[in-house]
């Protein structure tokens, strides 16, 4: 199996940026909410270690939605799946190594924005942590 060629079935890659946005956001909320819940679990003495609990909570949610589902919940509600550069869907250790990536890029936040800039110029809409690991994202199913 292979990717849809950008140059051939552009449809594939069309809005891929304003989506990953979308579903960022998305998964912000959940995240966020995942969060909460984890703080309340600890009688929120976890809040003294927020930002370790929240980076937790991100690599762990994303990890697991990506290793079972390719997508996390923003990204299916986005109709974006994630795929490797052959076209298969990416391994556990991929998906742990994605989600690292992404929670790092954001705390060098130049590096957050380099890869928003590459994500927008790159022909397989690829983020930094995209390049590095061989992934991208697409549409689930290119629309008309």
């Amino acid at each position: 199996m292979t990717l849809p060629d950008p140059e051939l079935q552009p449809e594939f890659y069309a809005d891929v940026p304003l989506k990953r946005s979308a579903a960022w956001a998305i998964d912000l909320v959940v995240t966020a909410l995942m969060t909460v819940v984890a703080l309340a679990l600890t009688l929120f003495v976890g809040a003294f270690f927020l930002p370790v609990i929240y980076a937790a909570v991100s690599i762990g949610y994303r990890t697991v939605m990506l290793t079972r589902y390719g997508a996390t919940l923003g990204m299916s509600a986005m109709a974006l799946k994630w795929r490797s550069l052959d076209g298969r869907e990416p391994d556990a250790m991929t998906a742990f190594a994605y989600s690292a990536a992404h929670a790092g890029l954001w705390t060098v936040f130049p590096l957050q924005i380099a890869s928003m800039v590459m994500i927008l110029l790159t022909p397989y809409r690829q983020g930094l942590h995209d390049m590095f690991l061989g992934t991208t994202m697409l549409h689930r199913v290119a629309p008309n």
